[in-house]
Formats: structure tokens, sequence, C-alpha cells
């Protein structure tokens, strides 16, 4: 079966309910607590895409049992020294960059040595922005030109760090964060704001965490060496992937949509505030606090008259996923939407910028850029009649999901290569599609 679909018709209208998969990065990081926990921790609506399993078979090779029961993954761990480390291992990531550096940094007290490798995409990644404040713990690495595969020799002998994450990533950050965990003494991290989940974890499973939120900063303390025990968790809906239904209810005439038990983790719902300000009416219903993390039903309608942004740099890591798709909300608005410092969604799957504006210049959209600042010039009459093939995008399942989502709504007649892009996060997203009425070819 060729691995492409074909969209030629826009979707009808929908009035609809849906629940998406669990949240990637929560799933990533519950597996890999797990693995360091004392005892059972039973994970509920874990997320099975292809990061998630390649997370469990890591933890499966470093010695770490699991096993899937009806509706839960039961995970027995052992503490922070649980890992059993055999000689000359090797480990896949994939092609999650979630999953590669937040591992490096829960490898710096093996006293073997392990090799990281991963896909072709990851494989292009930087991963000296995680082996640098690795290596002031410590642990010792070997790589080519800051890339995969990297080779880390971890040390009994680790030491706490001072450390200063000026990115606004979270891989980094948690990175470094599950390094301390296996470190005595206090580690002291001033990191730029990014996604929180793992602060969220370490308060909630009682390790020695302090967190001071400054306006563009958080000043994180840990105090290692402190083993936890298991626990049970049951993951809320993914934003990332409900992004994606936002803005094709967004854009299709006369819809609604109700997305149950969403994480709205103020660190992650960037483009909610970015979408309300072009005009949008985005609302949460029944909000509940879960573990420390804000869980919600998110309801959405189609807007016809979406305006234009000025968007603030500011917003763009609790965003940072999810700028292909406020993009193409930006090509049907009026006027003129200018965004800037997106250099770091070029170092994510795929050069997403640069395929982003190829990719919306293709469609008969005007965008300017300068650097990594953009301006896109909207067009509320934007309507596709043309052939689109869609592919070398670098197999990014963001890149796949959006071009749906713009020929589901914006016309036109596409074929969209790499449709198994998907199962690296979203494996259920074109059964959603076609719930929703998408003819899908």
């Amino acid at each position: 079966m060729l691995n492409k679909i074909k969209i030629k018709d826009k979707i009808l209208p929908f009035n609809k309910s849906i629940r998406v998969s669990g949240d990637k990065s929560i799933s990533i990081r519950c597996v890999l607590l797990a693995s360091q926990a004392i005892g059972k921790s039973r994970i509920y609506n874990l997320l099975e895409s292809e990061d998630v399993i390649n997370s469990l078979r890591v933890i499966k090779k470093l010695g770490i049992k699991y096993i899937k029961k009806k509706n839960f993954y039961e995970i027995n761990g052992y503490g922070l020294d649980g890992f059993l480390v055999k000689k000359n291992l090797t480990i896949f990531a994939g092609n999650s960059g979630t999953l590669a550096r937040l591992i490096l940094g829960l490898l710096v007290n093996s006293q073997n040595k392990v090799k990281i490798i991963g896909d072709k995409s990851l494989s292009s990644r930087d991963f000296s922005r995680v082996t640098n404040p690795l290596s002031e713990f410590g642990a010792s690495f070997s790589n080519k030109n800051n890339k995969l595969p990297v080779i880390i020799q971890g040390t009994n002998f680790l030491r706490p760090i001072k450390y200063l994450e000026n990115l606004g990533s979270a891989q980094c950050k948690s990175s470094v964060m599950l390094a301390a965990l296996k470190t005595d003494g206090k580690t002291i991290i001033k990191a730029k704001k990014s996604r929180n989940h793992t602060e969220i974890f370490f308060k909630n499973l009682n390790i020695p965490i302090k967190v001071k939120e400054k306006s563009n900063y958080d000043y994180i303390e840990i105090y290692g060496k402190s083993n936890f025990s298991g626990f049970s968790y049951d993951v809320p809906g993914d934003i990332s992937s409900s992004a994606f239904f936002l803005v094709l209810t967004l854009l299709t005439k006369n819809s609604q949509l109700t997305i149950k038990k969403v994480n709205i983790n103020k660190t992650r719902i960037g483009i909610i505030k970015i979408l309300n300000k072009m005009n949008a009416n985005i609302l949460f219903k029944n909000k509940m606090k879960y573990k420390g993390e804000l869980v919600s039903d998110i309801i959405v309608k189609s807007k016809s008259n979406l305006k234009g942004i000025r968007c603030s740099k500011n917003i763009n890591s609790s965003a940072i996923d999810e700028f292909l798709l406020i993009f193409l909300a930006a090509a049907k608005a009026k006027g003129i939407s200018t965004f800037k410092d997106l250099g770091e969604l070029n170092k994510k799957e795929s050069p997403r910028l640069d395929i982003a504006v190829q990719f919306l210049k293709s469609i008969g959209v005007k965008v300017k850029r300068h650097d990594n600042d953009i301006k896109i010039y909207g067009n509320p009459k934007l309507d596709l009649k043309g052939k689109y093939v869609i592919k070398n995008f670098k197999k990014d399942h963001r890149i796949f999901m959006m071009t749906c989502v713009a020929a589901l709504t914006l016309g036109g007649k596409f074929e969209i290569y790499d449709k198994d892009s998907i199962n690296t996060s979203f494996p259920n997203f074109l059964k959603l599609l076609k719930k929703l009425g998408a003819k899908l070819n």
C-alpha cells in the first residue's frame, strides 16, 4: 500500500465531540520516572505512539520490566540506581528528541558505556545542548559534530551544577533535572520559560524541588539523591494533538467541536491564547486539577472573521509545536500577522520554519521572511483550486497533519505523502478525521 493519502473534498460542517490520545510529553515522562521509582507504577491512557513505545523498549533494555494490562501499563522500578546496564549496550530513540535527551540525563551514573542512536531525522539534531551540561555533572561523552550517535559513560562521582538554560527547551531543562535526581547536593537551574511537566511531576512525587517563577525565567533548585515510590497516573489528552482539530473547526463553516479531558497546562496553551487574540472563541469547560496539571474540555466554533496578529515572541515557547497551524489560521485571517524569533522551529523533526514558508507560498499565500521573523499576509477568501503534491518534508508528523487540515479547509486536490509519520505522535489522527466526516482516499 502506498504511504500517502489523497484529499479532494473539503470537510462538511460538523458538530461533534471527540477525545484525543494521551499527552506525548507526559506519557514519556511517566515511563521514564516510573523506571526510577521504587515499586510498581500504573499508567492509564498512555499514548501508544512510536515515541512512547520506544521509551518502553528503552527501559526494558535497561532492565526495567513492564506489562500491559486491560487499560493500563504496569512498570516495576527499582529506584534511582535500578538500571541494569549491560556492556556494549545500544538503545534506539527513534524520532523522539524528548526520549533521547531525557534518557541521557538518567544515564549519568551508568558504570558501562551506552550508545544512543536514532532515526535519520533525530540524528540530524543538536545534542550538545544536553551533553554540555551533563558533562559538568561528571559524565563523559563521545560523538561527532554534536549529533547522534552519542556514547555516554557515567560516573559514581557526580557533582551538582549550576545551569543556565536560555533556549526555552523543556527537553534540555528536564535532562538536567533528571541528572540532578541522581546527584548528591543541590543543583540550581535558571531556565527560560518552557513547558513545566517535569517540575509538576517532581512536586507530585515529593521529590525535593523548589521553583520560583519570574517573568522570563524560572529558578529551580533540586536536592538529590532522593528515591520515590511507584505511582498511578491517568494521562490527559494532548493539547498539541488537539490543536489540529481546533484549527480544522475554526476554518470549517458552521462547525463546532468539543475535545474532552485535554491537558491545558499554562506552558502549553500558547496556541489558544494566540487564536483567541485572532478573534477565535475557544472556551474551557469542566476544568479540574489532576496531580498538579490543569485538565479541561475545550469547545471551539468555526470563525469566518479571524484577524491578523502581532505575536509576542514571549509566547513562542508555549506554542512551539503548534506554529504550523497558527500560520495556517493566519493565512485565512484578515490583515497581516507577524511572528518573531522562531529559529527553534528549524531545530525540530524537520526545518519547520523553512518548510512552512515554502508551503504557504506554494498555495498562494504572500509571506515575507527576514532571518527567523516572518509576516503572513492573510486572505479570508483563500480558496484553492489546483493540485498539490506534498512530499520531501523529512517525514515530519506535524507537517503531514497540518497539510491534511489545509486540504480539508482550503480546497484543492492534495496528494500527501508519508502518512505513516503520524505513528510518531498521533496514530489515530486519520481515524478521528474520518469520525468528523473527512473523505480520505
